[in-house]
């Protein structure tokens, strides 16, 4: 089984999504009249804080007019975690159709995936805008509506739990240390993983069968009359009855049924 290709983009659709959340947050400088003087969008960009950080350490410049423009946020997947809570039989199998073609998938496996996201400011003002804009969205979870497996249309809601929040603000030090308030929030994605998808037919009920014996144990007696139908799942509706016009009854004479073919044995 392993060897066999495939790769459905779940983990890289998840991050995707993830980011998505937080890239219109925006921040609004006010003056003492409460007039707005100016407004900003807040970057985003996928990567640890460290790079942030060592990218203002190792400015060796203090004259250069921009090392590197606050506030901004970024974020990274740090983890990613087999999930038993969530676990289901590992042999049980779905069928979807891709509109054409019906495909068989085994049940999807649950993981949890581990964000953190960092908020970086030079004003503490700046960071309690961003952080507002988005706490009330997480009680504590808020879903994410994933494309996970595109080939077969399977969509699902991914709860993104908000797990804890800390911040640091780093103000003691000489002249030339700059100053880093940050804000972090960590975060758990609990999504699915799919297997490979198949085409397949196997299991797809084709005809039915039905065989009458003249007595009751069937080792022994002659089969007398063989029914068999074939239904047409395209034009078939909820009150259909698939060949039948009457109900079934095993003692029943045979003429009352309509079946697509009947074969005396």
């Amino acid at each position: 089984m392993l060897g066999t290709y495939y790769y459905h983009q779940i983990i890289r659709k998840t991050i995707i999504s993830f980011g998505t959340i937080f890239n219109q947050i925006s921040i609004k400088h006010k003056d003492g009249d409460g007039d707005i003087y100016n407004e900003l969008r807040v970057p985003l960009a996928y990567g640890p804080t460290q790079k942030f950080l060592a990218r203002i350490d190792q400015q060796g410049d203090l004259n250069k007019p921009v090392q590197i423009t606050l506030p901004r946020m970024s974020f990274e997947m740090t983890s990613i975690q087999y999930d038993s809570s969530r676990k289901v039989g590992v042999t049980q199998t779905f069928k979807a159709s891709d509109g054409t073609n019906l495909k068989k998938v085994f049940m999807p496996v649950p993981y949890n995936i581990g964000f953190e996201l960092n908020i970086l400011c030079k004003l503490n003002d700046d960071a309690l805008q961003i952080v507002e804009q988005i706490l009330p969205y997480f009680q504590p979870s808020f879903n994410l509506s994933v494309d996970l497996v595109e080939s077969i249309g399977e969509k699902r809601d991914i709860p993104l739990t908000l797990d804890n929040i800390s911040f640091q603000d780093d103000y003691e030090g000489d002249f030339s240390t700059r100053r880093a308030l940050i804000y972090t929030l960590n975060f758990t994605a609990k999504t699915y993983l799919f297997g490979p998808v198949a085409d397949t037919t196997d299991g797809l009920i084709k005809k039915v069968q039905v065989d009458y014996h003249s007595g009751v144990d069937t080792t022994t007696s002659k089969r007398e009359m063989r029914y068999t139908v074939v239904p047409d799942p395209i034009d078939a509706g909820p009150d259909d009855d698939f060949g039948f016009s009457g109900e079934l009854s095993f003692f029943q004479d045979s003429k009352t049924y309509s079946p697509t073919q009947q074969t005396d044995i």
